[in-house]
């Protein structure tokens, strides 16, 4: 059930939605609730949120479904009610689970960052790519320091390259994919290490029925070309280390991925990208020089 227009603001305010967005979503809720349209796809979109309360999905992201060009704002908004409305699900789910208030809300205040994402791309509201906050309203993904962690399965590319290296684990297999996030503070070794020792015991401890064995990750961060440009000693590097290369993968160029977590928006000119950083030039030299980056792939054992 989506909140009233008085109730509305303290939940997005828990959801860490920025304070220049509270009230115009306020209005855009009015607007959706008087759209009977609307209000049955939100229903819908909400149903199949809470439906997979719980799972391990894994895999692609469901396809949202296509929204009217004319709802404008609404359009590009919507998703923020579809996760209001499945909150209490979510929440009970966790309750039901153990897990702290203090893990809950800073994972569910994750929506609040993606709309501060869209902001610094796209220069209004809305969420760029809706359907990732699925992970978190359904149980599968939470913060845990700096890092976030994924409930996820091997697949056969990565689950044989850590079968390959021996692991206990293999194909099918469950796994934590670890995800890193943006408006964190810095990726230190120090904020990594602890982040991974809260996990091994989060998981442990509230999903004591799943083994979770191996820790994943598919990242540009993890693309090897960055040793070239940044120092033994940089936190980027370093976080590399804690990874085994997975091969089998496919080398398609991921450009767009480095432009848009390093500099916020994939659609930027590269020959006008910044150089005010290590990284920020490291990203943008390449790319100048006709280089490509791409995604990694990596593993190491929990």
């Amino acid at each position: 059930m989506l909140p009233d227009a008085d109730d509305l603001p303290e939940v997005l305010l828990d959801l860490a939605v920025p304070h220049e967005d509270i009230n115009p979503l306020v209005a855009l809720r009015d607007r959706l609730w008087a759209d009977p349209e609307a209000r049955w796809l939100l229903d819908r979109c909400a149903d199949a949120v809470v439906r997979d309360t719980g799972k391990v999905v894994g895999g692609q992201l469901p396809v949202p479904p296509v929204l009217p060009e004319a709802w404008g704002e609404l359009g590009r908004c919507f998703f923020v009610y579809v996760y209001v409305a499945a909150l209490e699900h979510v929440r009970a789910y966790h309750r039901g689970r153990g897990v702290p208030d203090d893990v809950s809300r800073r994972t569910l205040a994750d929506l609040g960052r993606h709309l501060a994402v869209h902001r610094r791309a796209r220069g209004s509201r809305g969420l760029l790519v809706p359907e990732w906050l699925g992970l978190h309203f359904r149980g599968e993904l939470y913060q845990l320091g700096r890092l976030q962690f994924q409930r996820a399965v091997l697949g056969e590319r990565m689950g044989g390259a850590t079968a390959a290296a021996g692991h206990r684990a293999g194909p099918g297999d469950l796994c934590l994919n670890v995800h890193i996030t943006d408006f964190r503070g810095a990726l230190t070794p120090e904020a990594c290490d602890r982040s991974i020792s809260m996990a091994r015991e989060f998981f442990a401890r509230h999903f004591p029925e799943e083994r979770f064995e191996t820790a994943v990750c598919h990242s540009w961060l993890l693309d090897p070309q960055l040793r070239t440009y940044l120092p033994d000693d940089a936190n980027i590097v370093r976080f590399q280390r804690r990874f085994r290369p997975a091969a089998g993968y496919g080398q398609e160029p991921s450009d767009g991925d480095p432009v848009a977590f390093v500099f916020g928006d994939r659609d930027l000119p590269v020959a006008g990208l910044p150089r005010r950083t290590r990284v920020e030039r490291a990203v943008g030299d390449h790319l100048r020089a006709g280089g490509h980056w791409y995604t990694g792939h990596g593993w190491f054992p929990l």
